[in-house]
């Protein structure tokens, strides 16, 4: 299936574009698409403290992604 990864801050940096074309299994979860951006870009997996959005709404890693979902790349914000 396709879909398409938003990517701010720091994973911008690293996938190396803002707007990310992926293809996964069908059934795949966001745990599996942590692990392939892992697999394509070994700097991903520092990220310790990483948010996925699903279609405009927080992810858990056992939820399933579908096909053409948008899936947004939420990095740790700090500031004071």
């Amino acid at each position: 299936m396709n879909l398409k990864v938003l990517c701010f801050g720091i994973t911008r940096d690293i996938i190396g574009q803002f707007e990310y074309r992926l293809s996964l299994p069908t059934e795949a979860t966001v745990a599996d698409l942590k692990n392939q951006l892992s697999m394509q870009f070994p700097k991903f997996a520092t990220l310790k403290s990483l948010r996925i959005a699903l279609n405009e709404e927080y992810a858990e890693d056992t939820m399933t992604l579908k096909e053409n979902d948008e899936i947004v790349l939420i990095p740790p914000v700090s500031g004071g």
